[in-house]
């Protein structure tokens, strides 16, 4: 796990995750994408560790696709976009896969892959300043992996005319579509973000990871299959009180 693409600093349970390329706007090459899926897990199975906060560093939390990566995935190099694809879908994937709720603190802009970042976490704290967009469609391109989860979060209209138009949104628009949970003044991002991890990483441990994985088991199901597993999650709870 490289340091530096990647700094971590832990207060108390909380950790802290932050994507460290601040002259590319943390855009996410290889070596950064590798490193925020390895410490997402190291970071799940640490047992000193109940939450995490994940930030950009500088003026943006992560501008999304690396583009100077492209020239070296074309159609002859299959090995290599086959291996590029399957990490960009795995460090979305992950968010929901780890036991341990994941915030994120999102300033400036949160474009396409970075947007779907901030999207897969728990829960996101938003700057004044975010701006969260998929302007994929303005290159040509399209936002192929990001788009399954964004329909899961603001619903079909709205994730339709947000990657057809390409226009980013702002933070008090994102909040309106519920796509984040709280707007806040610059230089009170991490404060903030902080406020709401810390009375979570206080909670006991196996209730906090007990409810994210079941509320991620039910989100998509249909009412009678999730109160079932909601069933075999209150007697397992119970189990561990005796």
């Amino acid at each position: 796990m490289s340091e530096e693409v990647m700094l971590c600093e832990d207060r108390g349970r909380v950790r802290i995750l932050t994507m460290n390329r601040p002259e590319k706007l943390n855009a996410l090459n290889t070596a950064l994408t590798e490193a925020l899926l390895a410490w997402l897990k190291n970071s799940d199975r640490d047992d000193a560790i109940s939450v995490i906060v994940l930030t950009g560093a500088g003026r943006a939390f992560c501008a999304g696709a690396d583009i100077g990566e492209f020239k070296d995935l074309t159609p002859d190099q299959a090995a290599r976009v086959e291996h590029r694809a399957q990490l960009t879908m795995h460090s979305h994937l992950v968010f929901s896969q780890i036991r341990k709720p994941v915030i994120a603190a999102v300033r400036g802009a949160a474009m396409g892959g970075g947007a779907g970042l901030a999207l897969a976490s728990d829960m996101v704290v938003a700057s004044e300043t975010m701006k969260l967009g998929y302007p994929e469609i303005k290159h040509g391109i399209l936002p192929a992996i990001v788009i399954t989860n964004l329909v899961r979060q603001i619903g079909r209209k709205a994730a339709f005319e947000l990657v057809t138009k390409g226009d980013p949104l702002s933070a008090a628009r994102a909040y309106e579509l519920g796509a984040v949970n709280k707007v806040v003044p610059d230089d009170r991002l991490m404060d903030e973000a902080l406020a709401l991890a810390e009375p979570l990483a206080a909670s006991k441990p196996e209730a906090l990871y007990a409810i994210k994985q079941l509320f991620h088991k039910v989100a998509d199901l249909p009412l009678a299959a999730g109160l079932e597993e909601g069933r075999k999650a209150n007697i397992a709870m119970r189990a561990l009180r005796q």
